[in-house]
C-alpha cells in the first residue's frame, strides 16, 4: 500500500517486549492478551466487564497485517485512513 510494498516493521515474534500484561499489572491494571480474531469478541467482552480499574488489552496480529486505522508516514493525521482507499469525512454531520 505504501512504498511500493518495501515496508518496515519490528519483529516481536521471538520475544515480547515489553510484556503489556506484566506492564498492565504492575501498574495496578488488568491485562489481558488476544492472540486470535475469533477471540476478538470474547476478550472485548471480558475488558468491558471490569468497571473497578483500567484494562490494556494486548492484540497481537500477524506482522504483515493491514491494521486499520492507518496513517501514512509524512503526512498529517488528518489523512487518515480507515480502510483500504477509505477515509472518513470530517465535515460530515454524522460523525
Amino acid at each position: 500500500m505504501f512504498y511500493e510494498g518495501r515496508y518496515s516493521n519490528t519483529n516481536l515474534e521471538s520475544k515480547r517486549v515489553p510484556d503489556f500484561v506484566k506492564l498492565a499489572d504492575a501498574m495496578g491494571c488488568v491485562g489481558l492478551t488476544c492472540d486470535r480474531p475469533e477471540d476478538v469478541d470474547a476478550i472485548i467482552k471480558k475488558a468491558n466487564a471490569i468497571n473497578d480499574q483500567p484494562v490494556v488489552v494486548d492484540f497481537r496480529v500477524f506482522r504483515d497485517a493491514m491494521v486499520w486505522p492507518m496513517v501514512a508516514a509524512g503526512t498529517s493525521n488528518d489523512d487518515i485512513k480507515i480502510a483500504r482507499e477509505m477515509a472518513p469525512d470530517w465535515d460530515s454531520q454524522e460523525l
